[in-house]
């Protein structure tokens, strides 16, 4: 049994068992990653019905996504996970956008795209057939005009599912996919940085 949080594009928060997804909250606001979080997960275990001693493992979505945002995701499910003693997957966020388009029967080359704000896109492509949705390149930043891959089909998504991001982590395990992005993706340096050292002033 998966818990499993993004805060990549918005917020959401699922309880995945296999691939059922037992519960999921989700809200596309951007801007309350953390004053909604805790609320999300003591309501998604309590809508499927399943107490914190029952999750086996947290799935977290490592973005692409915007600094604090993303952070208050990953934060949440390493705390969580550390709070249960259970251990953290985690799992790049577009996945969950490519196997939700796989599972509805789209194949061939998909093209996945989220907001990066500052007039900027992330961005992942796939190549989805008969098994799996597969990862080929990315994630990547760029301008709209920029974006790689014209002739893949497109997906523009606004909200990221984490009940997806944990049935992705499922089928990650049973196919012993190694995840080889467990830090969070930021692709760009945060909005807010540390001061330097203060300049001295002439006499």
């Amino acid at each position: 049994m998966f818990l499993a949080i993004d805060t990549s594009a918005g917020t959401s928060v699922a309880v995945v068992e296999g691939e059922l997804v037992l519960s999921e909250r989700s809200t596309e606001d951007t801007m309350r990653h953390a004053e909604v979080i805790g609320d999300m997960i003591s309501g998604a275990l309590d809508d499927a019905g399943v107490p914190a001693s029952g999750i086996d493992a947290v799935v977290a979505g490592m973005g692409p996504g915007p600094f604090t945002g993303l952070r208050v995701g990953i934060a949440a499910a390493r705390a969580f996970a550390w709070g249960i003693g259970v251990p953290v997957i985690p799992v790049v966020s577009h996945d969950a956008v490519a196997l939700e388009e796989w599972a509805a029967g789209t194949r061939g080359d998909l093209l996945v795209v989220t907001d990066a704000r500052r007039r900027e896109v992330y961005w992942s492509s796939y190549g989805l057939d008969d098994r799996m949705p597969a990862r080929t390149d990315g994630p990547g930043l760029c301008k709209p005009d920029e974006l790689p891959y014209p002739e893949f089909l497109r997906v523009d998504a606004t909200q990221v599912s984490a009940g997806d991001l944990g049935r992705a982590a499922r089928m990650h395990l049973d196919l012993g996919i190694p995840e080889e992005f467990t830090e969070a993706l930021y692709l760009r340096s945060p909005d807010v940085t540390m001061p330097g050292a203060r300049k001295r002033v002439s006499q």
